[in-house]
């Protein structure tokens, strides 16, 4: 210190030095954050280290994409309870004809009858026809049964991806610290 300079005083220094290391702290925590971050986002590195799972995330979302899973569903369904009825080819002559008979003759009004009451007769019975839907139930159940299990694994599929591997975490810190030496960010004293 020369002549007519006021001394510094330690707490001012203590005070700099922590502000220092402070400074220090956040530029290394800035650092690991954005490595981690270029790490868990680089996906040509995650699919490199890890081309069948990549491989099967890939199936798995075409699979879904394609109604997969509705596909399979119905499959299942008719393994369990067992195929669908397939609709009547006719309905039985004598019936149809006493009820065709007591309509009229005019073709397009007994068609139109019958459309009308058929459509009123589906609608009223609809309640019914849901609450013996055994199928429907089944769906239900097997759907709420396992949704624990596709949730556990859709969980631990995201943290995969979004784990970073140790090499790819140092490989991101050698760029980043490279990139902020090329554009003098590092400070020595840091």
């Amino acid at each position: 210190m020369g002549e007519g300079s006021t001394p510094v005083r330690p707490e001012v220094v203590a005070a700099r030095e922590a502000i220092v290391a402070s400074r220090a702290s956040l530029d290394r925590e800035f650092m690991n954050l954005e490595a981690s971050a270029r790490a868990a986002v680089d996906v040509r590195a995650k699919v490199k280290a890890n081309p069948v799972k990549a491989a099967g995330l890939a199936a798995g979302v075409g699979f879904v994409a394609v109604g997969g899973p509705k596909k399979l569903f119905r499959r299942a369904k008719a393994a369990v309870v067992g195929p669908e009825e397939p609709l009547p080819v006719s309905m039985l002559p004598k019936e149809i004809d006493k009820s065709l008979n007591k309509l009229g003759t005019d073709g397009a009004k007994v068609r139109g009858t019958i459309e009308r009451e058929f459509a009123a007769y589906l609608e009223e019975k609809a309640e019914e026809r849901k609450s013996r839907d055994l199928g429907g139930a089944i769906a239900a159940l097997l759907l709420t049964a396992g949704r624990p299990f596709i949730s556990r694994y859709a969980k631990q599929l995201a943290e995969q991806i979004a784990s970073s591997d140790p090499k790819q975490f140092s490989d991101a810190m050698d760029k980043v610290r490279a990139r902020r030496t090329d554009q003098g960010l590092d400070d020595p004293k840091v």
